[in-house]
């Protein structure tokens, strides 16, 4: 009979933090970029700050063929080129030897099965099971399927990454394909968007503060913004990138949960279930999206980037008015905008408020804008922050207004030694049962189906050139108002996000 091993060198998890129970975490697609970059820095990131099992074991798998100290090799050169802070050695030498490594494919899936095994043995007891499929959609079948085969699928859970499908059709094939070897309770699809500090503080924001949430309703907020610009292109992703574009990459997966936490009721509780069903109330009463909803564009280049075809019609940018018909937005139109190749990368949410009842002050004292200066802006970047921006008087012997913000840091607001990166938060949750910031299959459906009256009829492409704010047709979509961050054009600012700062001169 096998004897438990001792701890490992780790310190213990902080005061009123969940320690996992024991695991064996499966890795597919061991050594891809997300594996790399996110995935092997981000465990030992929580073994380092005690929020790992006290036992665990991390068999890795792909297609390559490694030695255990060969691949043990790579994840070292993960966490020092991606991994934050200081490695010590002694805790890296005990983290590493927690990682085997078993080449695996379709017609080898009972040398991983052995491999799994040898690692619950060494750790005693009855270990969890976390299989993570950092893979491409095309192989969720054969893995799942194999995963059940072996009977890898008893006390597990499976995060799966996205695209969670490309229709309504995939996306209920998926499902059912998973279903049939995992329960629903089983499945973790995540979404990177919503482990993150700042996006968490939006709820933090507005239900934790009695001054915000009596007026996050249509009497008091006239638009919604949601705006995610990318600097960067595809880079080597057009084989994935030109079969998804910026609508199903981006729209259907981060920024309609985005839109689902800022348009939600407020639950009864913070639980995974109060947050899931008040967020999927909100997918119940999205109108369904028409082409006149949604500008197209791609930039400048991009049939010129290595494996995108000559005539592409993949868009690289989107812009999305969305309508919410319940008595809380009715009217409220939400903005939804993301692109790559654009002038700045940025993370933002915008709430824009509307204006007086009534003006007492002279037309010409306010700027001219006619949809008033008082907005909420959350930075969504981690660490984030958030700005209020709004009206002031200048000083001197007239009454002008002019531009004003308060602004917070959350970096120095807070101590952030315990800060975690999205993915470690993400894993660490699913490790402990948290299906809170996690998506649900009869989300994703919903989310598809609302897309369908777009995907079976797409608007037509609209060229923007490198370095801009995408195409002129996303100025008139959301006209006469305007975006928060700056519009295409000679006079286009490519610095400061946001565009307001304060006080103003």
């Amino acid at each position: 009979m096998s004897t438990a091993p001792a701890p490992l060198p780790f310190p213990k998890a902080p005061a009123g933090i969940r320690t996992p129970p024991d695991h064996v975490l499966i890795l597919f697609g061991a050594t891809g970029d997300l594996a790399k970059r996110k995935l092997l820095p981000g465990l030992f990131h929580l073994a380092q700050v005690g929020l790992m099992p006290e036992r665990f074991r991390i068999v890795a798998t792909s297609r390559g063929d490694y030695s255990d100290d060969q691949y043990r090799g790579v994840a070292r050169s993960a966490v020092d080129e991606f991994g934050r802070g200081r490695i010590d050695e002694d805790q890296w030498h005990a983290f590493a030897q927690t990682i085997s490594y078993i080449s695996s494919d379709a017609e080898r899936t009972g040398e991983l099965a052995q491999a799994v095994a040898q690692a619950e043995e060494e750790l005693a007891g009855v270990p969890r099971r976390l299989h993570y499929l950092s893979v491409p959609p095309a192989a969720f079948a054969d893995i799942t399927r194999a995963i059940g085969a072996e009977g890898l699928n008893e006390r597990a859970i499976v995060i799966l990454e996205k695209p969670f499908g490309y229709d309504l059709e995939s996306a209920q094939q998926l499902n059912a394909l998973i279903h049939e070897v995992f329960d629903e309770e089983q499945v973790y699809r995540i979404d990177h968007f919503l482990g993150k500090e700042a996006v968490q503080n939006v709820l933090a924001v507005r239900f934790a503060n009695g001054m915000f949430e009596p007026v996050w309703n249509r009497t008091h907020i006239d638009h919604v913004q949601i705006d995610v610009p990318e600097d960067l292109g595809i880079g080597m992703r057009a084989a994935f990138y030109e079969q998804t574009g910026a609508f199903r990459d981006m729209v259907v997966t981060h920024l309609f949960q985005m839109l689902g936490f800022v348009a939600m009721e407020p639950p009864t509780m913070l639980g995974a279930k109060q947050l899931v069903t008040e967020k999927t109330k909100v997918f119940e009463s999205m109108r369904a999206l028409t082409p006149a909803d949604v500008v197209r564009g791609q930039y400048e280049g991009y049939r010129d980037e290595q494996g995108v075809a000559v005539d592409s019609d993949t868009e690289t940018f989107v812009a999305v008015r969305c309508w919410i018909d319940n008595w809380r937005w009715s009217g409220v139109p939400f903005f939804l905008r993301t692109g790559k190749r654009m002038a700045k990368k940025a993370h933002m949410l915008t709430i824009a408020f509307k204006k007086p009842p009534r003006a007492i002050f002279p037309e010409d004292c306010s700027g001219g804008d006619p949809f008033g200066h008082d907005k909420l802006v959350f930075d969504l970047s981690d660490p984030g922050g958030m700005q209020a921006t709004f009206l002031a008087k200048r000083p001197g012997p007239t009454m002008q207004l002019g531009d004003a913000a308060m602004t917070l840091s959350f970096a120095t607001a807070f101590e952030s030694d315990g800060a975690l990166e999205a993915y470690e938060r993400l894993i660490h949750d699913a490790m402990i049962g948290d299906k809170t910031l996690f998506t649900t299959a009869d989300g994703i459906e919903r989310l598809w189906e609302l897309s369908m009256p777009l995907l079976d009829h797409m608007p037509p492409l609209h060229p923007y050139p490198q370095g801009s704010w995408g195409p002129e047709a996303a100025t008139e979509l959301i006209a006469p108002r305007h975006w928060a961050l700056p519009e295409p054009g000679p006079a286009a600012h490519t610095g400061s996000m946001p565009v307001v700062v304060s006080p103003a001169t």
